[in-house]
C-alpha cells in the first residue's frame, strides 16, 4: 500500500459520569510524545476513511463508530514522512485533517505505536500533548461539546441509541429518546 500526502488525527472522546468529557491521550512507544490517534492515507482512502482505519489500528475502535470530521487543519512539512519519493516534487507541506469519534463504554486496545493512553479531562490534555495541530483540534472539540451543538448532540444521543437497542431497551429506527417503561 502507498501512503499517500494526507494525514489524519483522531480524537476519541467519551463522557465522565461526574458530567463533561474526557478526551484520550496516546504516548508513541518510538519517542516521548503524547499525541491522538495519527495516521496517512493509504492508495485511495479519503480522509475519513483513513481515519476509521487508523482509528480501528492504534485503539481497537470499530470503523463502524461514530465519527465526525471537525473543521481544524493543519499542514506537516514533507520532510516529517519518509518513503515520498513517489509524491509530486513540488508537494510541500501534507493537509491534516481532524476527526473526533465518540467512545464512551469503548475499551481501547493499543497497537505498538503506542506504550500508554490516558482519559484526561481538556486541560490536562491541552497540557501533555505535543503537537499544536493537536491542541487545536482538541479545543475545537471540547468547544463543540461544551456548547452542545446539534451534530455533537446527535452524535452523543445516537451513541447512547445504539447502546440502549444492544441493551434492548430500545427498539431499532425509534427516534424518540428512552424513557423507561
Amino acid at each position: 500500500m502507498a501512503r499517500q500526502p494526507l494525514q489524519v488525527i483522531v480524537i476519541p472522546f467519551r463522557e465522565r459520569d461526574s458530567g463533561g468529557y474526557e478526551f484520550a491521550v496516546f504516548h508513541r512507544s518510538d519517542a516521548s510524545m503524547w499525541q491522538f490517534i495519527a495516521g496517512g492515507a493509504e492508495d485511495d482512502e479519503t480522509a475519513e476513511q483513513a481515519a476509521r482505519r487508523e482509528a480501528a489500528e492504534e485503539a481497537g475502535i470499530p470503523e463502524g463508530a461514530r465519527f465526525c470530521q471537525l473543521e481544524s487543519r493543519a499542514s506537516i512539512p514533507r520532510t516529517a514522512f519518509s518513503s515520498t519519493e513517489h509524491w509530486p516534487r513540488n508537494l510541500l507541506v501534507v493537509p491534516e485533517y481532524a476527526f473526533a469519534v465518540a467512545a464512551t463504554g469503548q475499551e481501547l486496545v493499543l497497537s505498538h505505536e503506542h506504550d500508554k493512553v490516558c482519559w484526561l479531562s481538556f486541560e490536562e490534555a491541552a497540557r501533555v500533548l505535543t503537537w499544536d495541530s493537536n491542541r487545536v483540534a482538541l479545543w475545537e472539540l471540547n468547544e463543540r461539546l461544551e456548547a452542545d451543538q446539534r451534530d455533537f448532540d446527535h452524535l452523543v444521543a445516537s451513541v447512547k441509541q445504539a447502546g440502549a437497542i444492544k441493551r434492548g431497551k430500545m427498539k431499532p429506527g425509534r427516534t424518540k429518546q428512552w424513557r423507561g417503561r
